[in-house]
């Protein structure tokens, strides 16, 4: 089989303006990025503003494992699926970032036979979207430390300066910092801190910003530390807001390229979902709705990360409201889960199975506490069998779900429409009744134990002292309204990685928590997640180069 970087260098591309054509695009509408890559120009969203929306789906997974679930591989699948049965059907997906690309995990272009393209271009520098978001983000950085520098006007107070500088890249060395190092003039001595590019605020503010205007009144109110009374210094204060937006005012602008046949896929943003919000920008998705009938969306990582931010801070901040869920699942995932080692999964062991498929019937609960119909689907490998099929679609079945198998990785649209097929008949059949998990009156403290125990399945939620001072602080600056988002470990209900399936008996302990006042959500670090990853002992960039002809090997 050839490696998906392979099959997207072989593919025939069209012209980005014929892949949108059908879908009422013409290249006046386009900003194009050569012949293949595009931002929407800014009158189009005036044009299609006042169309119905089509039908929303969202594509969650269970929580990820080594033996990989492709949930970006789905999500484009079932939208080039879509298509082949007479549905407009447009993907609307999130950036991929270069630190796990030169990481462990790789790119973020899907894979085999459902992928979007050009896929090196999306997997590197794509249209500069995250050099903005970095520059932007290190700017206000930089205007922070000149206004100490010079005199300190505003009364910072050195010591509680929140703003962290970010890069694009797993850099462990950059986690904690002292800047300011040399003579006088070189800058005021103090501990400062890098974030990856994908947990600044400015990644999450340009995701649910509506356009310029939302944006610009949103980086106002970026909280950047305190003065010495404790009263917050925004970047309002600094005067940052207008250089900022200007380093900004493409980045805003979603981007579209196409699926291998030919599908659209609008993508842009992309914080993660361990550390941020794990969502799409919201111009993106409604774009999408606007010229679709179906858009097919995705949230990161696993269905108690990404899907509970989706549904808790996304749609509650824009008004969307998801039509389905497809909760994507393996074989191979639910018997690590259920104990069995990498090396053994391809064998069959309905014993381990039935061990292991607890991780997603949680996360099944989960989602039908939204009040939104669930259809789960199972990316298949050749190694599995059809006894294992038939317990993963009774047990599914049985809890009201529909189910169905995708083969979209060595089928591409064809290997989908078993599960487009499935997807058609719950929007047709099934109504969805969305809402929230929490009302945003209750404090602070009772939203994160909601998330906690209704989502992750804990007993409570333990306090580090410094988060529970600043809980309180953040209340009494009236900021207790605002809904949670939650910083864990991606691969366990836990906040410790180790407890796979379906964990008891636990607490989920926050040690740290902030507020991100332009985005609009406060910020709950638990266990021991980082916001600046670190590379492996074999990180991927050992495998990645380029030939003589400018042909880039060892992406995946």
């Amino acid at each position: 089989m050839k490696t998906d970087i392979e099959i997207a260098q072989e593919a025939e591309l069209m012209h980005i303006r014929d892949v949108v054509a059908p879908f009422g695009i013409t290249e006046d509408d386009l900003e194009l990025y050569g012949k293949y890559k595009a931002k929407t120009a800014d009158g189009l969203w005036n044009q299609v503003k006042d169309r119905p929306d089509g039908k929303l789906v969202l594509v969650t997974a269970i929580n990820p494992t080594p033996a990989g679930e492709g949930k970006t591989t789905i999500s484009i699948g079932l939208a080039q699926a879509l298509n082949k049965l007479g549905k407009k059907t447009i993907a609307a997906l999130r950036e991929p970032s270069l630190g796990p690309c030169f990481g462990i995990k790789g790119g973020a272009a899907g894979g085999g036979y459902a992928q979007v393209v050009p896929m090196e271009d999306l997997n590197l520098h794509f249209t500069g979207d995250f050099h903005a978001i970095t520059s932007a983000n290190n700017l206000l950085a930089a205007l922070l430390d000149n206004h100490i520098q010079q005199g300190n006007e505003l009364g910072i107070d050195t010591r509680q300066i929140t703003w962290k500088r970010c890069l694009d890249m797993n850099d462990r060395v950059l986690r904690n910092i002292v800047v300011g190092l040399g003579s006088k003039t070189d800058g005021v001595v103090r501990e400062d801190h890098f974030v990856i590019t994908v947990a600044s605020e400015i990644m999450a503010i340009l995701c649910l910003s509506n356009d310029m205007a939302d944006l610009k009144e949103r980086l106002s109110r970026i909280i950047v530390g305190y003065n010495y009374a404790g009263e917050p210094v925004t970047a309002g204060d600094l005067k940052a807001v207008g250089a900022m937006a200007a380093l900004l005012k493409d980045a805003i602008k979603p981007n579209i390229i196409q699926t291998l046949e030919h599908t659209p896929a609008i993508v842009h943003g992309g914080p993660f979902a361990n550390i941020a919000h794990g969502c799409n920008s919201v111009q993106a998705t409604k774009m999408a709705l606007k010229l679709s009938d179906i858009t097919i969306t995705e949230a990161g990582f696993g269905a108690d990360l990404g899907a509970e931010k989706f549904l808790d801070i996304k749609c509650r901040k824009s008004g969307l409201k998801p039509d389905a869920v497809v909760l994507v699942a393996t074989v191979k995932a639910l018997k690590y889960n259920g104990g069995v080692p990498k090396s053994e999964l391809g064998t069959e062991n309905l014993e381990a199975l039935a061990k292991g498929i607890v991780n997603l019937e949680k996360h099944i609960e989960n989602l039908q506490k939204f009040g939104v119909p669930v259809v789960v689907t199972l990316n298949s490998f050749v190694t599995d069998t059809e006894a294992e099929y038939a317990f993963i679609r009774d047990f599914c079945e049985q809890r009201g779900c529909e189910f169905a198998l995708a083969e979209v990785w060595a089928k591409g649209g064809e290997g989908g429409l078993a599960l487009a097929e499935t997807v058609l008949k719950t929007l047709e059949t099934k109504e969805s009744n969305y809402h929230p998990l929490y009302e945003l009156d209750l404090p602070l403290k009772d939203k994160i134990h909601t998330i906690a125990t209704e989502i992750y399945g804990a007993d409570g939620v333990t306090y580090a002292p410094a988060a529970e001072k600043m809980l309180k602080q953040l209340e009494n600056q009236g900021f207790g309204d605002l809904p949670i988002c939650m910083a864990k470990n991606q691969y366990s209900l836990s906040d410790d990685q180790t407890k796979l399936g379906r964990p008891t008996g636990f607490t989920i302990n926050v040690r740290d928590v902030y507020v991100s006042a332009g985005a609009g959500f406060v910020v709950v670090l638990t266990g021991n997640i980082m916001t600046m990853p670190g590379l492996g002992k074999t990180p991927a960039a050992y495998g990645i180069d380029v030939n003589e002809e400018g042909k880039i090997t060892g992406l995946f």
